[in-house]
């Protein structure tokens, strides 16, 4: 697949070094239509290629959102854009977050990090499409206050009836009055009906161990609950072999998956 010539329309940060990307079509087009879940490959042109989870609404036409932290060359290199910069782009790629699977059952949604970013159109879909969903919980965690993603749209959700927001630090600064502690923790404090329940979670490897166990303590079923890993991929298509775990390839089977084909993967270190 030949990258697709996209314009930068806007470009903010989040915070320290995360920042998010607004995407347009150059020729006027519409976007391509995406699940929640997948990934684009971005193509910065004379940099190089990094794949990155949408972000931003999947019932949006006209934009795509991409979260990206500035981790190595070609992240670095994005966060220094301007409006109408070209960028090459493939995709939509991979797997999806079970939205058709829950549709009657509670959602809980585990998330640490950055990976509230692969979670958010998730969380667009379940809200527009409230009445198909028992009870919405959101957990989310990050290292700090100044780390939290999306401060606005936390205080948006916060303020709904019809859904739980638990938000965590790793610790605690002056004027941080809400929980300290891992987001692990938060799932023991809420309400939910572990036999009726469909959990999704993304984040750091050892994050969604912790998860997956204090989901299980919970009585949630281990076919009932989802991870999105993250290993080396390079081609999207399952060609070059990077991201191979055993039989299956990341970038083409994932990077969701349902707990039970890829708990072993939750121990292994990338490479």
């Amino acid at each position: 697949m030949l990258p697709r010539v996209f314009a930068l329309e806007r470009l903010w940060r989040e915070n320290e070094d995360t920042f998010t990307l607004e995407l347009a079509a150059a020729d006027g087009g519409e976007v391509p239509a995406f699940r929640p879940g997948q990934f684009n490959m971005i193509y910065h042109f004379g940099v190089g290629e990094v794949p990155i989870s949408i972000s931003g609404d999947p019932a949006e036409r006209g934009r795509l959102l991409h979260t990206i932290r500035a981790v190595g060359a070609v992240t670095r290199g994005l966060c220094t854009l301007k409006k109408g910069d070209p960028l090459g782009l493939r995709g939509p790629f991979g797997s999806a977050w079970p939205v058709a699977e829950a549709e009657g059952h509670d959602v809980v949604l585990v998330a640490g990090g950055i990976g509230l970013a692969p979670l958010r159109p998730t969380i667009y879909h379940l809200l527009a499409q409230r009445q198909r969903y028992g009870r919405i919980v959101i957990l989310y965690g990050a290292r700090s206050q100044s780390d939290l993603l999306y401060p606005k749209e936390l205080e948006s959700w916060r303020g709904r009836f019809d859904v739980d927001l638990q938000v965590t630090v790793d610790h605690g600064t002056e004027g941080w009055y809400g929980h300290v502690g891992v987001v692990t923790q938060l799932i023991r404090r809420v309400s939910f009906d572990p036999a009726q329940t469909v959990a999704m979670t993304c984040g750091p490897e050892v994050m969604m161990r912790f998860a997956v166990r204090a989901l299980e303590e919970r009585g949630v079923g281990r076919d009932h609950v989802w991870v999105s890993l993250e290993r080396n991929m390079k081609c999207a298509i399952g060609f070059c072999g990077h991201c191979q775990f055993g039989p299956t390839f990341i970038c083409r089977d994932g990077a969701v998956y349902p707990l039970p084909r890829v708990d072993h993967l939750l121990e292994l270190r990338e490479v």
